[in-house]
């Protein structure tokens, strides 16, 4: 069982009632996506808020984050007024399908709801973080572009066959990969994750890049630790 709440550096998330528990999968999207001259961000899909701080953390931008599970809004809502940077994130009660708005972001980062295909479990908070009950991929690639500008990134985090459907959803709708990080557990296994970067418009060569994140168990490599390094309490 999950702890009721995670102490990063500069930030506690307290997760007792929200079922987005913090897990590498977001704290690697939050440490790698690049925020870099951003003013504005959007974090799809907040949970407990994880990402919404660590982009609040590394930058000076305003940031909106988005909810539709009411115990992680209000969970989230709490480790927002509890941060340094409450003033900076406005938290909102939305499904992404409906939410509204004119503004454009410069960042836009999700950790979205995935295993498509695989039993879904149990109604529920669990059931909306891990599925894609009430936000489907091409919903995301449809719905992002038009919250996007000209120089806007959207990153987000997939395990590797999702970030393969994604691709193609994305490249119809006018989402052009840029930067990839591919995640190992170990350097005995599969590649597990895909941390993306897409823009709205078209480059020559895609940045790739590789990430192990244990040599053995609990021997974490150094490129795992120096980009993590912000955050947790151990490194």
């Amino acid at each position: 069982m999950a702890n009721s709440w995670f102490q990063f550096k500069q930030f506690t998330i307290k997760q007792d009632r929200s079922g987005f528990k913090v897990g590498t999968d977001g704290v690697l999207l939050g440490a790698w996506a690049d925020i870099s001259g951003s003013e504005t961000a959007l974090d799809i899909g907040t949970g407990t808020g994880l990402l919404a701080l660590m982009l609040a953390q590394r930058s000076d931008a305003k940031i909106t984050a988005i909810e539709i599970d009411r115990a992680s809004f209000e969970q989230a809502g709490e480790n927002i007024m509890d941060s340094p940077w409450s003033k900076r994130i406005t938290l909102i009660h939305s499904p992404l399908q409906k939410f509204s708005t004119k503004d454009k972001f410069d960042i836009i980062v999700s950790n979205p709801p995935f295993f498509q295909d695989s039993l879904r479990p149990a109604s529920g908070s669990l059931g909306i973080s891990k599925h894609d009950i009430l936000l489907s991929l091409d919903e995301l690639a449809v719905i992002v572009p038009r919250l996007m500008h000209e120089n806007s990134r959207f990153c987000l985090v997939l395990p590797t066959r999702e970030s393969r459907e994604f691709e193609n959803l994305a490249t119809d709708k006018g989402l052009f990969l840029q930067r990839i990080m591919k995640v190992k557990p170990n350097p005995d296994l599969p590649v597990k994750r895909h941390l993306l970067e897409y823009r709205l418009f078209r480059t020559d060569r895609v940045s790739s890049d590789e990430l192990i994140i244990e040599r053995q168990r609990h021997d974490y490599t150094e490129k795992y630790r120096e980009l993590t390094d912000e955050f947790y309490l151990a490194f």
